[in-house]
This record gives C-alpha cells, sequence and structure tokens, in this order.
C-alpha cells in the first residue's frame, strides 16, 4: 500500500494547437514541448537522459521581459544557472516548477507538462531565494506540513521530515520555532522541506545566501552528493566561484537569454577570440618575455613587480611553451597562473 493519500486530482491536458498564445487565451495549458524540433539551438547540460525540457521559453511581466525564447534540455547531475541579479534566475525557476504559466513555450519534467499538473509536482523540490514561513511554527512541523501536503500520511510525513532534517545537520533545531532561526538555519530547513518527499528534480535559488563558511561547505557538499546519487539539481547563483565548487556543467543566463551552455571548459573553447592572460613568475622575465613575444600568438607583455603577464590568442599552445622554453633558456619558472581559468573570466568575456 502506497505512503501517499490518494488526492482526487483530474490531469488537465494541454491544447494540441502549436499557438501556445491561443491555449494561455482560452485558459488551457501550455503543450508539453516539441522535442522533435532540430537541436542546434537548445541548450544541454547534465547526464545522457533528459529530464527537463523546454522550447521557447518566455515571460513577461506586463511590458519587462522576464525570460526571452529559452530552449533547454538539462539531464542527472548538477547544472550551476549562473547570471547576475535580475538576470531572470528566479523567473526561469518558478516557470520550470510550474508556479509562472509561461506567455510563450512549454516545459516538461520527464515528459509531462509542469503547468496546472498536480502529480508531476510530487516529483519536484524547489528552495525558493525568498523566505516564505510560518513563523510560530517549529522547524519539523513546519517540513511535516508541506510534506503532508504532498500526500503522504501523518506519521510518514513526519518520519520524512525527521530524515531531511538531520541530512541536512538541524536534528537539533529542528523543535524551535522559525521565528528563532538565524539566516543560516533557514536556508537549512528550506532545503529540508525540498528533500522530504525525496523527489528526484530539485531546483535550488540561490541555496547559499546567508549561510556561514561551514554552513556553505556542508550545503555544497550535499549539492553535489545529490548530483552523484543520480537526481537532476539546477542550482541559481550570481557567485561564481560557490557554482564552480559544486559542478562544471553550467547554463549561463543574462537579460533573460541563455547566452551559453555546457562544461565550463567546453564554454572557454567558445572564447578563444578573446586574449587570455597568463602571470609568468621567473627569473630574468624581461629576458624570458622577450623570447615569448618572438611568437605571433602573443598579443603583449606587460612587466610587474615579480614577473610579467602575457596575452595570447592561442592559450593551449602558449600554455604548453612556456615551460619548454624556460627549460631550454635556462630560466627558473616559480610559478605560471591565469586568472581566465574560473567561471568569472568565462562570465566577464561572454556578457561584455
Amino acid at each position: 500500500m502506497s505512503d501517499r493519500d490518494d488526492p482526487d486530482t483530474s490531469e488537465t491536458h494541454a491544447s494540441s494547437s502549436d499557438d501556445v498564445d491561443a491555449s494561455r487565451q482560452d485558459g488551457g495549458a501550455p503543450s508539453s514541448p516539441d522535442t522533435s524540433e532540430d537541436d542546434s539551438g537548445i541548450a544541454r547540460t547534465g547526464g545522457d537522459s533528459v529530464v527537463i525540457a523546454a522550447r521557447r521559453l518566455s515571460y513577461w511581466y506586463g511590458d519587462v521581459i522576464g525570460i526571452n525564447e529559452i530552449s533547454l534540455d538539462i539531464g542527472p547531475g548538477v547544472t550551476g544557472l549562473l547570471g547576475p541579479n535580475g538576470a531572470g534566475k528566479s523567473t526561469l525557476l518558478k516557470v520550470m516548477t510550474g508556479q509562472l504559466q509561461p506567455t510563450t513555450g512549454a516545459v516538461a519534467i520527464h515528459g509531462e507538462s509542469v503547468w496546472n499538473q498536480s502529480d508531476i509536482r510530487t516529483e519536484i523540490g524547489f528552495v525558493p531565494e525568498q523566505d516564505a514561513f510560518y513563523e510560530e511554527m517549529s522547524g519539523r512541523e513546519f517540513v511535516t506540513y508541506l510534506t503532508r501536503l504532498q500526500g503522504f500520511e501523518i506519521d510518514r510525513a513526519r518520519e520524512l521530515a525527521d530524515d531531511a532534517i538531520e541530512t541536512v545537520g538541524l536534528t537539533d533545531d529542528r523543535d524551535r520555532a522559525i521565528r528563532e532561526y538565524s539566516k543560516g538555519m533557514r536556508q537549512r530547513i528550506k532545503m529540508a522541506q525540498a528533500l522530504a518527499h525525496r523527489p528526484d528534480v530539485l531546483f535550488l535559488d540561490e541555496p547559499l545566501n546567508g549561510t556561514d563558511p561551514v554552513g556553505r561547505h556542508e550545503m555544497i557538499e550535499l549539492v553535489k552528493q545529490l548530483g552523484d546519487e543520480g537526481h537532476t539539481v539546477v542550482v541559481s547563483s550570481h557567485v561564481l566561484e560557490e557554482v564552480e565548487q559544486m559542478t562544471s556543467d553550467i547554463l549561463l543566463i543574462d537579460k533573460g537569454r541563455v547566452l551559453a551552455d555546457g562544461n565550463i571548459y567546453q564554454i572557454r573553447n567558445m572564447i578563444d577570440e578573446h586574449p587570455h592572460t597568463i602571470f609568468v613568475n621567473c627569473d630574468e622575465p624581461r629576458r624570458f618575455a622577450g623570447t615569448l613575444a618572438e611568437y605571433e600568438d602573443v598579443v603583449s607583455i606587460e612587466f610587474v613587480s615579480d614577473g610579467f603577464r602575457v596575452a595570447t590568442d592561442d592559450p593551449n599552445a602558449c600554455y604548453s611553451r612556456i615551460p619548454e622554453l624556460a627549460l631550454d633558456r635556462d630560466v627558473r619558472l616559480r610559478g605560471m597562473t591565469s586568472p581566465d581559468n574560473d567561471l568569472s573570466a568565462v562570465f566577464r568575456y561572454l556578457v561584455e
């Protein structure tokens, strides 16, 4: 017998028309996305199978655009949704979780449309950026209550809530009123309510906001663990270094559009037209820099107190060349680093 109560729900099927706007006007739900179209313009992250599929998603706040013509396929694992504040990350997450009806387009999870489909929501866990608590409840009561809303009987809901609260490291404080919680504890209890009903798909909107260094590390490790276990996790952040610790699979979004997608190192290949900077720390920097300057890919050289910076149009060749030349010219190479190796550089190149 199932742990869940059997809610009396009826499926709402979308219009078969290709005109999504027409279905909006008729009060119907957008249809599931047509995944048979050419995939050349579709952002792709995650594992081989497609769990989340969206096609031509747009959402307008009156005359202001929130997201604009986004098409994507997301598979299992952790996908980082990166962008500055106001880029459209929260709007995209709310549309993908069925909280907002898209102005145009459609999104599906496991092939089922998310809009106006109560059944699919049992497979989704969501951590909102903004707090929305019953402040007088304890953490345990809050998570149990929300788990009950997923259709679980009271005893099973309490058991699942306790497991989730333990997972996020809040067991000792589970019986305290939420109004007494710190910002970091509030983030943990939001994560607990998203995990309690054991969904396959998780959407986390800025989950590290307000966490202390220990809590931040533990949350990052939990997200990585969920991805390793086969969950599909979409985590948004405007802090690039945080996401870099959780995953190398990313979507870059700005002004409501996806700028780039995939593995961070694949995305870096897209920006090879921009010179890459390499800092070289060595003895005899002027002599060694003169040797490097003879190569066509070297754009510029700037001397600093403990070495020099070289800008190159061919970073892979330059990275290989520097240690080889240092050995050949009998130059002592103390170090070689690049500020263009992190996500911050990639994002900077793509939004400028």
